[in-house]
């Protein structure tokens, strides 16, 4: 690989410049034979220029295996965030090896990422640092990817929207003032489009499909494969966003959508795109505390009608949305599945209803929108919603209390 070992040293300039200044300390206890096996990944680094890259790669290996069994060992919030951290640094001496063995580099970018989404921080965010400069390195055919030749393409035309009445349709402000918002929507808890709000943000003249596949196309990321997630045969997989596209944007036949809590973190050029809604600031909470959503994927994904814990702007970048919103007075009347794993979703397909098993949910008032590129919708807490994508769609939510 030309210019590898420029680009070992620029990987190696990630790290502190001694062995003594790279901490391995951890947020908790660990089995007793792993700091050991940090310990001498540790001193690898910084025994020679490249290190031996074999005994680092199994040493990764090993601690990636070790660390995978208590990452799976029951459910995720039990998970101890030092058997995260053991995760990273497995990653990171797995990502470095590649390096220091010059071969390809998608493997390395798959293993930096892997780190970033079950692992926790090490030094830094290295690993976010470390795949950023991976990317730049990679050949422009893996970081764009090209959708196969024999794959059907997209549909150009989109279908037509469902008609909104008047009567039902959520209203619209224009770039409303902090004090408007919060006493005509944020109080009363109503929902409303805003307009105007998002025109300054790079990314509504930035963003499309190639866009994304150019920035991100080598990434691995989670993506929910079905049309909705309530359906019996949906389920999760990761993938790179090349190979995303390539099977559900390109392919019409498929349904995936990827929908992710960690791809701004993970992907910071895309988070550089987008900013936070002044109107955040109304709440409670710091601006650490807001989560931020990407949902991106074909026409015909569905979200069914559900209902957050939390207050949401949901910001139409490119494609349209067909939303249906109602007030939480409504809940008894939109039978919410009694599982505690659904307990916040309707049983009921709000755009096919069946009345004779869900009788109530003809008494039930909606309001609804088309939602257009650089629109925002305020979802209401506890507000329930169903969305549908109508074309090839990128939206950003931000979750604040």
């Amino acid at each position: 690989m030309a210019g590898a070992s420029g680009l070992w040293a620029e990987a190696r300039a990630l790290l502190p410049g001694s062995e003594e200044e790279l901490s391995l300390a951890l947020s908790g206890e660990v089995d007793e034979c792993v700091p050991p096996l940090l310990l001498r990944a540790r001193a690898l680094l910084y025994e020679a220029a490249p290190p031996c890259e074999a005994a680092l790669r199994r040493l990764g290996d090993v601690l990636r295996d070790y660390a995978w069994e208590k990452l799976n060992a029951g459910p995720w919030r039990d998970v101890s965030k030092a058997w995260r951290q053991v995760y990273a640094y497995g990653c990171l001496f797995g990502a470095l090896a590649e390096v220091a063995a010059r071969r390809p580099l998608a493997p390395a970018a798959r293993l930096c990422d892997m780190g970033l989404l079950m692992g926790a921080s090490v030094q830094d965010n290295v690993l976010a640092r470390l795949v950023r400069l991976l990317q730049a390195h990679l050949p422009r055919a893996d970081r764009r990817g090209a959708a196969p030749s024999s794959a059907k393409r997209a549909r150009t035309e989109s279908p037509p929207a469902p008609v909104v009445r008047p009567e039902d349709t959520v209203p619209h402000e224009r770039c409303p003032s902090l004090e408007h918002f919060r006493d005509r929507y944020l109080i009363p808890q109503k929902p409303v489009v805003l307009e105007g709000i998002i025109d300054h943000w790079p990314c509504m003249k930035k963003w499309s499909v190639d866009y994304v596949r150019q920035v991100a196309g080598c990434r691995t990321v989670p993506v929910e494969l079905g049309s909705r997630y309530t359906d019996e045969e949906w389920s999760q997989k990761l993938m790179t966003v090349n190979d995303f596209i390539n099977q559900y944007i390109v392919n019409e036949n498929s349904v995936g959508y990827l929908a992710q809590h960690q791809l701004f973190d993970q992907i910071p050029e895309l988070k550089e795109d987008i900013s936070i809604p002044d109107y955040c600031c109304l709440g409670e909470g710091e601006e650490d505390d807001i989560t931020i959503n990407a949902w991106f994927g074909p026409a015909g994904t569905i979200s069914p009608l559900h209902q957050d814990p939390q207050q949401n702007f949901l910001a139409q970048v490119f494609g349209r949305k067909y939303i249906r919103l109602c007030s939480p007075q409504d809940s008894e009347n939109l039978y919410p599945h009694e599982s505690q794993l659904l307990h916040n979703t309707s049983q009921v397909d709000v755009e096919d209803p069946d009345l004779t098993k869900f009788p109530n949910f003809r008494k039930v008032a909606f309001q609804s929108c088309i939602l257009m590129p650089g629109q925002v919708l305020f979802i209401p807490v506890k507000y329930w919603h169903y969305i549908r994508s109508l074309d090839i769609s990128f939206s950003v939510s931000f979750w604040w209390s």
